[in-house]
């Protein structure tokens, strides 16, 4: 009867030390006040938010978190090069999206990436042929949208990738989107298990393709984006493996689409709720009506792109950004020591009434006058510092585009209007 007490009193004992280390972190100086919750349950962010202001500690799925709600602090964060903080994201997120994925490398490997995707979706390469490729694929695709569910973004991206609109691709996409923000329960018939089959059916497709392409690469002057990661792979040299390039051709798509289809949904039901915004809108003045947008026109679309920053301030398209603490930082008079995650929270910032008047109501003209096109302390629509997003340009086009099409040659009515839950 004694061993069984005393293995008893051994595990009471060792769990109350672990929730106590757990409650008590150890650190070299002052942690942010808040409270760590239970371990790996955590606690309610409704709770804690009221509690311990812009700069709190707590815990998320099992890891120790710093969640920063100060752009201040985020600002600070989001300049760092790699020395104190580096991009991160969860395990789950890396099985999907791929352990080598542009979100989650550092160093020489993301700056050989992000360099990549700038040749072929940043400004010059917009500027040169993309644009009017976007006028053509965005007039066909609304043409058709009364007889067929067009996926416009996903196909185009995916036309500029690999140059060709693979349907099997295609079809991987759902499966994709829903198990990504899931519980990662990796069971037969759990989204995150879906999802995890749908990756793994489009990489075959991926490595297919990028198998044929390699039999038949030449020296051509309109490439894709497969052919410039195998010009890149075939350097002396290069740190691009193929894995990597595999990786980055399966992500990018859902990237753009998500991103830009949940910017222009938003969009559309904002301005059929304000009148005089849609009116302005439509109220474009073009040097040649029957020519497609140049990329003069583009850039001159003002209040074009006013709405966008709008719609993305509102809708928060990247509600949390994440950095894992390299080494221990020392940030207003708080320790944060290596190993934690700082979770930038940027709805805190886009909707805080004493940056943005009336932060919930739709008002393009806020931002007249502003910088349009870079991100701010007080806007990370697109992240922000060394890792604002390669492909911003690219898909605030897209919208543009998109917008444009949409309010000069159609009139439309919500059928059945849905409702955003914030």
């Amino acid at each position: 009867m004694l061993y069984p007490l005393l293995c008893l009193i051994v595990l009471f004992l060792s769990i109350v030390l672990w929730i106590y280390h757990w409650e008590n972190p150890r650190c070299n100086g002052k942690l942010p006040p808040g409270s760590m919750g239970l371990p790996v349950a955590g606690e309610s962010f409704q709770l804690f938010t009221l509690q311990y202001g812009s700069l709190f500690k707590t815990s998320l799925v099992g890891r120790q978190i710093v969640v920063s709600t100060d752009t201040d602090v985020n600002r600070v964060i989001f300049q760092q090069k790699g020395k104190l903080v580096q991009s991160w994201y969860m395990d789950s997120f890396d099985d999907i999206v791929g352990k080598e994925n542009v979100l989650s490398s550092h160093g020489f490997l993301h700056k050989c990436l992000r360099n990549l995707i700038l040749n072929l979706f940043g400004s010059e390469s917009l500027k040169e042929k993309q644009v009017s490729e976007m006028e053509e694929l965005t007039s066909k695709h609304l043409r058709l949208w009364s007889c067929q569910q067009p996926s416009m973004i996903y196909d185009f991206t995916v036309r500029k990738l690999s140059g060709c609109n693979n349907e099997k691709l295609r079809g991987c996409s759902s499966a994709f989107l829903d198990g990504l923000i899931s519980f990662p329960l990796n069971i037969p018939g759990t989204a995150y298990w879906k999802c995890l089959q749908g990756r793994n059916k489009a990489m075959r497709v991926i490595k297919i393709m990028l198998e044929e392409r390699r039999g038949t690469l030449t020296k051509k002057q309109d490439k894709d984006f497969l052919d410039v990661a195998l010009e890149e792979m075939n350097k002396a040299g290069t740190i691009l493996s193929e894995q990597t390039a595999l990786d980055l051709l399966f992500a990018l798509p859902f990237a753009a689409f998500e991103s830009a289809s949940s910017a222009v949904v938003l969009a559309l039901q904002y301005l059929q709720s304000n009148p005089l915004a849609l009116a302005e809108l439509t109220c474009m003045e073009r040097e040649t009506k029957d020519s497609g947008i140049t990329w003069k026109e583009y850039k001159s679309m003002t209040f074009t792109h006013m709405v966008i920053n709008e719609t993305i301030r509102l809708g928060n398209i990247v509600p949390t950004i994440f950095r894992k603490v390299v080494k221990d930082i020392e940030i207003k008079d708080y320790n944060i020591p290596a190993g934690w995650i700082i979770l930038a929270c940027t709805p805190a910032v886009h909707l805080n009434p004493t940056k943005y008047e009336d932060p919930l109501t739709f008002n393009p003209w806020r931002w007249k006058g502003r910088e349009l096109n870079a991100s701010s302390k007080f806007f990370m629509g697109f992240g922000s510092g060394v890792r604002l997003c390669a492909g911003a340009e690219f898909v605030k086009q897209q919208i543009s585009s998109f917008l444009h099409h949409s309010v000069t040659n159609y009139r439309w009515t919500v059928m059945k209007e849905g409702m955003a839950v914030r």
